[in-house]
């Protein structure tokens, strides 16, 4: 068995209507992409997030089992 990790930006508060849709093996790797999401679709700057806003991003990134 193999977990993937994902997030939806559409699961953010505010952000609904975003399609953004990450798949990685592991939490670090969706992490990046999310940084790099924020960045360009919706010019943020992911190093001003506080700890909360890093609590609650974290809290949205889901692990799914598959079998292998």
């Amino acid at each position: 068995m193999t977990t993937i990790y994902s997030y939806a930006c559409k699961d953010c508060q505010g952000m609904e209507s975003c399609p953004g849709l990450f798949y990685a093996n592991t939490r670090e790797e969706v992490w990046q992409h999310m940084d790099l999401h924020a960045r360009i679709a919706h010019e943020e700057d992911p190093t001003a997030w506080s700890a909360e806003d890093r609590d609650y991003l974290q809290g949205l990134i889901r692990a799914e089992v598959i079998q292998s």
